[in-house]
């Protein structure tokens, strides 16, 4: 059995809140349960989740590209506000 995330890395604690349809959570349930058979480490959904959407916008590379040109134009922006002070 293989899944796309990989063993999460030793981290402290992480919190995070979110409203979810039964539907992903029971998706989100049955990520947890082949995470643990796979790594024979059993995580919680909520310290799955961060790293799934982290491989998630990783793999976007449509996303990584509109994100360099926000940051650009973030950088632009902000040389172009220093220069007029």
């Amino acid at each position: 059995m293989s899944i796309r995330l990989p063993r999460l890395p030793e981290r402290g604690a992480v919190k995070i809140t979110f409203t979810a349809g039964p539907e992903l959570k029971a998706a989100l349930t049955d990520y947890a349960e082949i995470y643990a058979r796979t790594y024979g480490q059993k995580e919680d959904i909520t310290q799955l989740i961060p790293f799934m959407l982290e491989a998630f916008m990783n793999a976007d590379t449509g996303f990584k590209r509109a994100r360099r040109q926000l940051q650009k134009a973030r950088s632009s922006s902000t040389t172009h506000q220093d220069k007029e002070t």
